[in-house]
């Protein structure tokens, strides 16, 4: 039976050669990040020269250069992650909050980044609520059906929006006259008019 130490260092040393070759191999690099963020290799593994390496805080493991890290940023890990895998997402978020090594207060952690952007425009909470309050939209986005945003529209949880061109009035109000319904359009003029 394989060593687990050993074997969680074998898919970490995956991925940051993965990361390091960039190109093509980028495109490994989501499934071998969400398998290491399930198992928490990232916590403790042994490299292939018998270091046995434990970290507290996922940033640290990030930047930490190889074998004992993957010798990356976290804006560099959150570009490539992107949007599509909402559990990835969630896995990266709970990853990054670490509740042990937990910075004090008013201590910014390294490699902190903004939050995870997609189509809520939000970080992972919305992407929680959604799979909280309406499964059946999250399980949509799981399955490549709809975006984060639509299923959240879907699901009420955001309001729908569109973009406006502000250089030119037509075609804002052609944009505002085909999107919105019969209601909000006779409020709308009567808002103008006033």
């Amino acid at each position: 039976m394989t060593d687990p130490l050993k074997h969680r260092a074998s898919v970490i040393e995956s991925l940051g050669s993965s990361l390091r070759r960039g190109g093509a191999s980028l495109g490994t690099v989501p499934g071998l990040l969400k398998r290491v963020l399930q198992e928490e290799a990232w916590r403790e593994f042994e490299t292939s020269r018998g270091d046995v390496v434990r970290h507290e805080r996922f940033a640290d493991f990030v930047t930490t250069p190889p074998l004992k890290g993957l010798g990356a940023s976290m804006e560099l890990i959150d570009r490539i992650v992107g949007t599509d895998d909402p559990d990835l997402l969630r896995l990266l978020r709970e990853a990054k909050k670490g509740k042990p090594g937990r910075p004090r207060k008013g201590e910014k952690m390294e490699g902190d980044s903004p939050s995870i952007k997609h189509g809520l425009g939000e970080s992972g909470p919305a992407v929680d609520r959604l799979a909280r309050e309406a499964p059946d939209e999250y399980e949509a986005v799981e399955r490549g059906e709809k975006t984060i945003h639509a299923a959240a529209v879907a699901a009420g949880i955001r309001k729908r929006r569109i973009s406006i061109r502000l250089d030119d009035p037509v075609s804002a109000i052609r944009s505002i006259r085909n999107n919105a319904s019969p209601e909000f359009w006779q409020e709308f003029r009567r808002l103008v008019n006033e």
